[in-house]
């Protein structure tokens, strides 16, 4: 089992958290607990399929494209989908749109829900229960804490996810993107950016 694909080139040295999934993995696979086509196809789905670049790709394209921008403001599941991107916890999704007068940001109360096909796995820090506490009593001041510090005119909107509908964030685009094109923009998308807690990058 060793020599399973997963498993990292022994030239390059593993981290702590690493090697306890390495361990972990081997003794699955040695006691047949998991079968290892099955296992292929997670971290292939969790490497390639799903992540935040899925959900960039989604926001580039709303940037460029204002009849993608309506559809996706008015289907977000439907016109996500047209981009190939669904699958489990991404089947009712709803877009909002950050503009000068209003910034939204996401929070799951209750537990973790989050639009994996367009995000990925959640971070630690949103399944927290400080941010999923604070998020809705003082979110502007668990914003400053993220690096972002809004105008106070600026209305804050805090959307919270449930297992019926997931969010994602249309940040703005940054000035002076212009000359760049889709794939160019999709750099400048950041996970954080479409959870609502950091704007979008500035191009360089």
């Amino acid at each position: 089992m060793a020599d399973h694909p997963h498993h990292h080139s022994h030239d390059t040295p593993l981290s702590e958290i690493e090697e306890r999934v390495r361990k972990l993995e081997a003794l699955l696979l040695d006691k047949n607990l998991v079968d290892p086509g099955t296992l292929d196809a997670l971290v292939d789905t969790y490497e390639h399929r799903v992540g935040p670049k899925n959900g960039a790709s989604v926001v580039a394209r709303a940037w460029v494209d204002d009849d993608y921008r309506h559809r996706l403001m008015n289907d977000a599941t439907a016109a996500i989908m047209e981009m190939g991107y669904q699958g489990r916890q991404g089947e009712h999704m709803v877009c909002v749109e950050n503009t000068p007068e209003i910034h939204n940001m996401v929070v799951c109360t209750l537990c973790s829900c989050y639009p994996w096909p367009v995000l990925g796995l959640p971070p630690t820090w949103y399944k927290a229960s400080s941010y999923r506490a604070r998020a809705v009593s003082e979110p502007r001041a668990v914003l400053g804490e993220f690096g972002v510090t809004l105008d106070p005119d600026v209305e804050v909107r805090v959307w919270d996810s449930t297992a019926e509908i997931r969010y994602l964030v249309l940040p703005m685009r940054p000035a002076d993107t212009e000359h760049l094109d889709q794939k160019e923009l999709e750099k400048l998308v950041s996970r954080d950016s479409m959870i609502g807690v950091a704007l979008a990058g500035a191009p360089v």
